[in-house]
């Protein structure tokens, strides 16, 4: 069977007829929302339920509805540019049942549904209508970083600092209101609801691409021989083309964005960009055979710039010395080495570079960074981990470590405790060793909610005094029962990811107070211990993933205890078909107990 599908409301079965070669009756309709799915989804998506609606808006939802044409793009964007509102007022409900016109039924134009979106378009304040033309600055389908995205904006001043609030804060307050507001489509949720990637619905990114046309907004440059017809003097170009260069007769001077994400090696030069602010190219599909070289060392020279990011550094020739781009916010590079003049950058907040194992001296000069990745200290001087403590405004800290001099885990334990402002701490060993247990947050930054500890001996005694910790992903060597009480007793825990090799009990109990507010427990090991939940435990816990090697006797116990749990995932391996079906019948069995009927996934 064929499917003609409902695409950007129209029934797109061109293609389907084509493959079925004039075979209609093989073309299965996908059909538009029913009517009382239409009203479900409007109505829940404003006043959480149909019921809730004032009489006063139903006559006028009725039309509206019938515009939307069973279609759920438009329905939900629709309701929330509604929602975004005071939902109640009869004549914001009015004023959309008249902007939409004559527009009406099922049988949706690709012109109609642009006519239904930009209705959300025009009603956005200016701040957000730019930053959400921005995102046409990204290939179709791609899965787009919310942290990139916000410091795009930074770099290209859509953002306006407010009273309280950092950039990075007010440019992820915009982010958000585009979620609220239904116009970007979150993908990676983390457990406590905080949007870590987005994507755009390819019916959204048509208008943004239409919007932008019209506006010069951006310029998509793909086709080579309508290039030079549509070019004037673009200001963001999204870079396509393969195998081809530009025509001389486009201006590059005013292009503020420049972004070549199919990694063409036929970039225009760049002494053509007077004012780019924002650089960023991938090479890594290259193949390693192709020697050939892109030469972006004049990328010193553009005073402008505010972001770089360039991927495949292999294939480029980069600058040795960056220091006249003062301006620039973003260094974000996969080469092996840095300029050494880096620290000479007065207003850099984010610097990212995964391959660097030793950055220069001077480390402490860069009192402005917010975002530190890729920092090692099994490479770095004493002097670079001691002026590690002097960036008092880092809130993103990635940081690997190992096996070093007391005097270097000393100088790493005094800076990490003087990093007031940390949020998100990611500590990682690069080599099999691992971590020191010397290595200690005994101080540890008061705002930490986010951990990252990869190949500890044991859980850290220190993480007891992480008393804002939300989440956690924790690898060990051993696992004990004292080690999950220090993590029990954590008070703003949220999210916990556990993996360990062995366990040195046979059973652990979680207790009747332990874990209060946990939403999400995944624990994975050689050998499972046998958990035992006692009447109490995890509270609000919704989700629960278990993942063992062997020895089907560790089946958890207790989980009727879990009385928020909705779902629970399990994983086991063995290598004989008889310990599988032992292992299922038991998890099953344990599983049967819970009062709710959580959603089981068993993968044995």
């Amino acid at each position: 069977m064929i499917y003609g599908m409902y695409r950007h409301g129209v029934l797109l079965n061109v293609v389907a007829e084509a493959c079925c070669f004039g075979h209609h009756e093989h073309i299965l309709e996908m059909k538009p929302l029913s009517g009382e799915d239409s009203r479900k989804l409007f109505f829940d998506r404003i006043f959480f339920s149909e019921e809730a609606c004032p009489v006063q808006l139903r006559h006028v939802s009725v039309d509206i509805l019938k515009k939307c044409g069973g279609l759920p793009l438009a329905i939900i964007s629709i309701s929330s540019l509604l929602a975004s509102g005071s939902s109640n007022q009869k004549e914001r409900w009015e004023h959309v049942q008249n902007s939409l016109g004559s527009v009406l039924g099922t049988n949706l134009t690709l012109e109609a549904i642009r006519q239904i979106l930009n209705l959300s378009y025009k009603n956005l304040p200016h701040h957000l209508k730019t930053c959400f033309l921005y995102l046409g600055m990204f290939p179709e389908d791609s899965e787009i970083l919310k942290y990139e995205l916000v410091r795009l904006w930074i770099s290209e001043g859509f953002v306006s600092k407010a009273h309280g609030q950092s950039l990075e804060q007010t440019a992820i307050s915009y982010f958000n209101e585009l979620i609220n507001r239904s116009l970007i489509q979150p993908v990676e949720i983390k457990t406590d609801g905080t949007v870590l990637t987005c994507k755009v619905h390819d019916m959204l990114l048509d208008l943004i691409l239409y919007k932008s046309a019209e506006e010069n907004f951006i310029t998509v440059v793909d086709n080579p021989d309508s290039v030079a017809r549509q070019l004037q003097k673009p200001r963001r170009m999204l870079f396509s083309l393969d195998g081809a260069t530009l025509p001389g007769v486009v201006n590059m001077s005013e292009v503020r964005s420049f972004a070549n994400y199919r990694g063409s090696m036929h970039i225009p030069s760049l002494a053509e960009f007077k004012y780019l602010r924002v650089f960023i190219t991938d090479f890594t599909s290259f193949s390693a055979d192709d020697n050939r070289k892109i030469d972006l060392t004049r990328l010193c020279e553009l005073y402008q710039l505010r972001h770089i990011r360039i991927r495949g550094c292999g294939k480029c020739q980069l600058p040795t010395q960056i220091r006249g781009l003062q301006k620039l916010v973003t260094f974000d590079i996969d080469g092996s080495c840095i300029p050494t003049d880096i620290f000479h950058l007065p207003h850099l907040l984010f610097l990212n570079a995964p391959n660097v194992e030793r950055l220069p001296e001077g480390i402490g000069k860069m009192t402005s960074l917010q975002q530190l990745h890729n920092f090692h200290t099994l490479c770095a001087s004493l002097d670079s981990v001691k002026g590690l403590g002097e960036l008092t405004n880092l809130s993103i800290l990635c940081l690997g470590t190992g096996f070093s001099e007391d005097v270097v885990i000393d100088a790493l334990n005094s800076s990490l405790g003087k990093l007031c402002n940390l949020e998100w701490l990611h500590i990682f060993t690069p080599s099999v060793s691992f971590i020191p247990e010397t290595v200690t947050l005994s101080s540890p930054p008061p705002n930490l909610v986010t951990l990252y500890v990869f190949r500890c001996f044991r859980v850290p005694i220190w993480i007891k005094e992480l008393h804002n910790l939300r989440s956690l992903d924790l690898t060990v060597r051993t696992l004990d029962k004292d080690g999950v009480g220090i993590l029990a007793e954590l008070p703003s825990l949220i999210d916990v990811e556990l993996k360990f090799s062995r366990a040195l009990e046979e059973t652990i109990a979680i207790y009747g107070t332990a874990f209060p507010i946990l939403k999400r427990f995944d624990i994975s090991g050689g050998i499972m211990p046998q958990l035992i939940f006692q009447a109490g435990a995890m509270p609000k816990l919704q989700r629960l993933d278990l993942s063992w090697m062997k020895d089907e006797s560790a089946t958890p116990t207790g989980i009727e205890h879990l009385l928020a749990l909705e779902r629970i995932g399990v994983r086991f391996r063995s290598s004989t078909e008889s310990e599988k079906r032992s292992a299922e019948s038991a998890i099953r069995s344990a599983i049967s107990m819970h009062p709710n009927h959580a959603h089981i996934t068993i993968d044995v």
